[in-house]
């Protein structure tokens, strides 16, 4: 390959990665290897590169070169593939289907808006229900608006409020999509880890002091471990927001219903702040609608943009959620699907812990099982008929590799079985052979 200039060597990389020949995760030769292959100087070659991270294409980390994101922000590579004939798929983090409302059923109930251009962007019942409900899960009094998902909410809020090259502070492990979205808009990824209990203040702290513009913290159901706040990590968190109140503090509760536990909200110290409910798990995943809660500035901000593009989320979309949102049948469903959850949670770490095997899962419908490597456990699961996800997508730094399971659609005798193949997989005769 040759390139002209770093516009063009960028271009032939994103094309690359577009059409298949650079795969996600595939690790670039360094700056001068890959300058002397394209016939330009290493710094042109560096500069391509900066322009391809600055956009989320590719990934560069101390120690460990440059490679291809994991989840490129292009379209054309993103094809779902089908699973393998007889392979349980548990990596793709989705509810149980069988537990959803059923939305046909609904929409035959809903009278059904006919909205047009210039009216008021959210149902006033919807907003009015929302809000009490996160004023009883303890969210601060502020404005509030509907958008198209958590992620989208998110989004909106940090172009509000941040520029390209600024530093966010994120779960570490954490949510691979929502690295992937901040990257996109080439903002830099702050680590901060987190234990069962969520984020560890003293690395928040940390990276407040180092001049993170904003932190996100899932208060419950994290994804990929399950951390869920009490109320003491709250406060300690909330007294971490008060000490820099420049800061822009977010929290995604994606889960909402059914989380499997309380919400305790880092919120209430921060002047700039966000909350987001979503959803998509209770409900089902296609239902792209979120509350947006937030200070005053921050959602008025988030309505212009919205008003310079879409304008507002469908309203036929609102009247759907407020439907299913107020109907006391579908909130016992969704009581139910949240039980069930914490069983298929619990059960399988407990099997695994009777195997041996330290498993992490305090809520929501993943379990996150440390691994020596991740490779090997994948592959020998697979042979055994189990697609289960591979932390590194979900890691920045050096943390111990893991695999996620998603508990969602199991059954008892799935769980019992499913946690000796994961034992027989970690063990270190699971990857010999003979010949």
């Amino acid at each position: 390959m040759t390139a002209g200039g770093a516009a063009e060597l960028a271009g032939a990389i994103e094309a690359g990665v577009a059409d298949g020949r650079l795969a996600p995760g595939q690790r670039l030769p360094s700056v001068r290897q890959l300058a002397q292959q394209v016939g330009l100087s290493p710094a042109t070659v560096a500069s391509a590169l900066a322009e391809l991270r600055r956009r989320g294409v590719v990934i560069s980390e101390p120690r460990r070169g440059t490679r291809i994101g994991e989840r490129p922000p292009l379209g054309s590579w993103r094809v779902s593939l089908p699973s393998q004939p007889g392979v349980r798929d548990l990596a793709r983090g989705n509810p149980d289907p069988t537990l959803l409302p059923d939305l046909a059923h609904a929409l035959a109930h809903t009278q059904l808006p006919a909205r047009l251009y210039g009216e008021t962007p959210a149902l006033e019942e919807l907003l009015a229900l929302a809000r009490g409900q996160l004023r009883a899960d303890g969210i601060p009094d502020g404005e509030i608006c509907i958008v198209s998902g958590a992620l989208d909410g998110i989004e909106r809020v940090l172009q509000a409020h941040t520029r390209p090259g600024d530093r966010i502070a994120v779960e570490d492990p954490g949510y691979a999509a929502l690295f992937d979205l901040l990257r996109a808009h080439g903002l830099t990824l702050d680590p901060v880890a987190v234990d069962d209990r969520g984020m560890l203040p003293a690395q928040l702290r940390r990276a407040l002091a180092g001049g993170a513009r904003a932190a996100v913290i899932t208060p419950r159901g994290q994804n990929p471990t399950g951390a869920a706040l009490d109320s003491e990590r709250a406060r300690e968190l909330r007294d971490v927001f008060e000490m820099f109140p420049a800061a822009l503090a977010i929290e995604d509760d994606h889960l909402g219903a059914v989380a499997g536990c309380e919400l305790h909200t880092t919120l209430g110290s921060s002047p700039r702040w966000a909350a987001t409910r979503s959803v998509a798990k209770a409900y089902g995943p296609d239902l792209r609608l979120a509350v947006l809660a937030g200070d005053a500035q921050t959602v008025a901000r988030v309505q212009g943009r919205q008003q310079c593009g879409p304008g507002w989320v469908s309203h036929i979309l609102q009247a759907l959620v407020l439907r299913l949102w107020s109907d006391p049948d579908v909130g016992e469903r969704v009581s139910h699907a949240r039980a069930l959850y914490d069983h298929r949670r619990a059960t399988l770490i407990a099997r695994l812990g009777e195997h041996g095997v330290l498993a992490h899962g305090a809520s929501g419908l993943n379990v996150w099982i440390p691994v020596a490597e991740e490779s090997g456990p994948l592959a020998a699961l697979l042979q055994r008929g189990w697609l289960v996800a591979p932390g590194a997508p979900y890691r920045l730094s050096d943390a111990q590799p893991a695999i996620r399971v998603t508990i969602a659609t199991l059954s008892d005798p799935e769980i019992d079985a499913l946690a000796g193949d994961i034992a027989a997989a970690l063990t270190p005769t699971a990857l010999s052979r003979s010949g």
